[in-house]
């Protein structure tokens, strides 16, 4: 008996573990238009518009080695999402600006999101990861 309790525990573990990793899919993040071949790209992936150009669900950094970059993240749930990042030309981790706050470094956002005197918003960056993992291309 104490080894059939200790099956079904086992198999409902499983089935859990099991499930929730089917629930998850990719993001893939191609980037284009890197003017520059140095420094590094900072990815943000946001999941709430509360915390969207602020503290990211998942972030990653990627030393730039060319015009073109690819970024995966995996193993994200169903949801609402937005990316943000910008080209950290000059390695000092931070999005340069200039006297009036205008970026002195490339960024861009999914869907290629841009805002006008100020940050894209979350709606205008907002897509939504569903039963397939999904490509993102940002133009720099």
């Amino acid at each position: 008996m104490q080894h059939l309790v200790l099956n079904l525990v086992a198999f409902f573990l499983i089935s859990i573990t099991t499930s929730a990793q089917a629930e998850t899919k990719e993001i893939t993040v191609n980037i284009s238009n890197i003017k520059t071949i140095k420094g590094k790209l900072i990815i943000g992936l946001y999941n709430s518009e509360n915390t969207f150009m602020g503290k990211p669900f998942i972030g990653k950094i990627e030393e730039v080695k060319g015009t073109t970059c690819t970024v995966v993240f995996k193993n994200v749930p169903k949801g609402d999402y937005a990316i943000s990042l910008f080209h950290d030309a000059n390695d000092n981790n931070k999005l340069d600006s200039n006297f009036f706050g205008i970026p002195n470094e490339d960024y861009g956002c999914s869907n290629n999101a841009r805002g006008f005197m100020g940050p894209p918003k979350w709606e205008d960056a907002l897509f939504t990861l569903n039963t397939e993992s999904i490509t993102q291309n940002i133009v720099l």
